[in-house]
């Protein structure tokens, strides 16, 4: 089972980590981490770091393709015409096609998921509608052999709903105590269905905070904004 997942600077580290730990555990499992060139790759936090030791050019088929998302550089990955082209070839071989957060953005700029539905992370969820996709404000969302989930944590959500497409019930349980994935937070605050506006405005503020570290623009992801407008914002990124 050969599993790529695609790395690129600004990444949100969990969106990539959070799946790897399970699908890692998948019987015959081979993970690669595949970025645009070979090296260093850091994530959106600009604290952590991760290395990939291969590029786009070196693999040429998976069997599951997995798309993370970040805070603001998944825009860049838009547009790079380089690495839409090479998601498409590689979704030509896949038996599953995936993405986390804002990574269904990026995979909704190659056309895969026009007339589909699809989630991603509740700040940019509606720009899907800019590729002819059906935003769905659901923790995972499944069309066919793509399959979304919503922002960061979801991502493990969605790879043990995969495990379990692959293995079966018994392999995934073990694999999620294997990772001692039982989880219990102390607010019920994680989706924004459940939080407070006084909560929604604090998140926002923090993600305004993060997109500005990366490129400056702290307007990006207003609500209302277009992708054309926000595209125009991007021509510097």
């Amino acid at each position: 089972m050969k599993i790529v997942i695609y790395i690129y600077n600004g990444i949100t580290m969990l969106d990539a980590i959070g799946p790897y730990e399970v699908l890692r555990n998948v019987r015959d499992a081979e993970v690669y981490f595949v970025a645009e060139n070979k090296g260093e790759i850091k994530a959106d936090s600009d604290f952590v770091h991760i290395n990939a030791k291969y590029e786009i050019s070196d693999i040429e088929s998976a069997d599951i393709l997995l798309i993370p998302g970040s805070t603001i550089t998944f825009i860049r990955e838009m547009k790079n015409k380089k690495v839409l082209n090479w998601i498409k070839k590689i979704d030509k071989t896949t038996q599953w096609t995936t993405s986390v957060c804002s990574g269904s953005l990026i995979l909704a700029a190659t056309g895969l998921l026009k007339d589909k539905m699809a989630t991603s992370h509740w700040k940019p969820i509606n720009l899907l509608k800019e590729f002819g996709v059906t935003p769905k404000q659901e923790r995972i969302v499944k069309q066919g052999k793509y399959i979304s989930a919503a922002g960061v944590s979801a991502g493990i959500d969605m790879a043990l709903y995969l495990s379990n497409e692959i293995v079966g019930e018994t392999e995934t349980k073990s694999i999620q105590l294997v990772i001692e994935y039982d989880p219990n937070p102390i607010y019920d605050s994680g989706s924004i269905s459940k939080a407070s506006n006084e909560v929604i405005k604090m998140a926002e503020i923090k993600l305004t905070k993060d997109a500005k570290k990366e490129i400056g623009m702290m307007d990006l992801l207003k609500s209302g904004k277009t992708l054309m407008k926000i595209k125009k914002a991007g021509n510097n990124v």
